[in-house]
């Protein structure tokens, strides 16, 4: 039995020990194989990475060229054109260029397209029609552009206007918490960045100039023209003013608070004053015609069996 003993601990203290020495080489293998596969993921993503934006960059050069014969590179650097491109939320460094190159292309590309159709699908048609289709598809790629553009700076001032009264409460319980006006709109970035994502991105980047730049009078100037929106005007212009002439901020913002949740109120007034105009149509058009019909049915039917 003590022989039995002393072998079977003997055998199970090699087997521990071959577990011991065993288990560290096969997890760190493992280990090995798991970060060679994540490097070779990261270095095929870089790969790609690296292939769109050379493409892209060629279309953009391309771009470039085609606007460089036209004479069209000073219109790149006007200033209109670039804070209306940043109020659309278009802030890539080709956005210009794909903006007045579209706005070049496509009334080509509709003239074309015109062009082909009046010639093949409409080539029955009388000449003013299909002279009237050429037209059209011309100006369809002339002010398609541009409507776009509008739509999209339309969109993202409503959502900017939308939730900037909740960024204002905010704003004014953290500076009279005690924090600075950049800390306030960090923290007002991270807060409203779920949201509404396009305040906290301009949040964001003000906080961010007003770290780097000398003149914070430019960073508050420049979320301004960024957003359009009066309201944003407005506190960039106490901001300014509270920092220039030292008037407490909280108290600034405290009077802009109850100025935005006042028009935020009117707004919603308004919009209530107007629902009776706006439902007079659907009513007439879809209420009274079935209300009719169920009150006076049942006697035409009647009159009608009568008749008979």
């Amino acid at each position: 039995m003590l022989a039995d003993l002393i072998i079977a601990v003997a055998a199970l203290t090699a087997f521990v020990s071959v577990l011991a020495v065993g288990l560290p080489l096969m997890s760190r293998h493992r280990w090995s194989g798991r970060v060679k596969a994540i490097a070779g993921h990261r270095q095929e993503l870089s790969a790609r990475r690296r292939t769109a934006l050379q493409a892209n960059g060629r279309r953009v050069e391309l771009m470039k060229a085609v606007l460089g014969r036209l004479d069209l590179h000073d219109r790149l650097q006007a200033r209109d054109l670039k804070a209306r491109l940043a109020q659309a939320g278009w802030r890539h460094s080709s956005a210009a260029v794909t903006y007045l190159f579209s706005r070049v292309a496509l009334p080509v590309a509709g003239l074309a397209v015109g062009l082909f159709y009046a010639t093949t699908l409409f080539a029955d048609s009388p000449a003013p029609t299909r002279a009237l289709i050429v037209l059209g598809a011309v100006a369809v790629g002339l002010y398609l552009p541009p409507l776009l553009l509008t739509n999209a700076v339309q969109k993202r001032q409503t959502a900017l206007a939308r939730a900037f009264p909740d960024a204002l409460d905010l704003l004014v319980i953290c500076v009279e918490a005690g924090l600075s006006v950049e800390a306030a709109l960090g923290r007002i970035a991270e807060e409203m960045g779920d949201e509404s994502p396009e305040l906290g991105e301009e949040i964001g980047l003000a906080a961010a100039e007003l770290a780097f730049l000398a003149d914070r009078r430019q960073a508050w100037d420049n979320l301004a023209a960024r957003t359009g929106l009066p309201q944003v005007k407005s506190l960039a212009t106490a901001l300014v003013q509270s920092e220039k002439y030292g008037t407490p901020v909280g108290m600034a913002l405290k009077v802009l608070a109850q100025e935005n949740r006042d028009a935020r109120m009117a707004a919603a007034e308004k919009k209530a004053a107007a629902l009776p105009a706006k439902l007079t149509v659907p009513m007439i058009v879809f209420f009274l015609p079935v209300l009719f019909l169920v009150i006076a049915g049942p006697a035409a039917i009647q009159v009608m069996g009568m008749m008979k």
